[in-house]
């Protein structure tokens, strides 16, 4: 099982903000989409980071409700990894546990954005292929 099954799945959608938006746009987007990250835009195609709920909530914790107002840059993660369609859904269930991250771009070859998986997508994948290995072995039992 690999990203590109994910993404052929769930689509390759990738909702981003500007990297001068404040937090409150940020976490109104989030809301609005119905996600857990963002990637974030410094004009002409890249990006500068990435900026989960996670980071709106830390913000939130040393800044207090002021965080807010503050800019994305303030709060996003700039140390961003990806992985590639070609990846397994073991290997980055791997490096998301290692990393501890929940949000993972998705890069092709060319180093081009081609969409954005999470822990959920990896783990619903996962559960699907446990239980379609279940279902084969129960079909090889009752047959052998």
């Amino acid at each position: 099982m690999t990203v590109r099954a994910i993404l052929e799945q769930k689509g390759s959608s990738v909702f981003t903000v500007k990297i001068d938006a404040d937090l409150e746009t940020a976490a109104k987007l989030l809301s609005q989409h119905r996600i857990g990250a963002l990637l974030v835009d410094e004009g002409k195609g890249k990006y500068a980071g990435i900026l989960s709920e996670r980071d709106i909530v830390r913000a939130c914790a040393n800044h207090g409700v002021q965080a807010l107002q503050l800019p994305v840059s303030k709060a996003m993660t700039t140390k961003v990894l990806h992985c590639n369609p070609q990846d397994t859904v073991h290997y980055v269930m791997e490096m998301m546990t290692r990393h501890r991250f929940r949000h993972l771009p998705v890069v092709n070859d060319s180093g081009d954005l081609v969409g954005i998986i999470s822990i959920g997508d990896v783990v619903k994948r996962r559960i699907e292929q446990a239980e379609q290995e279940t279902a084969e072995i129960i079909q090889y039992i009752a047959t052998a």
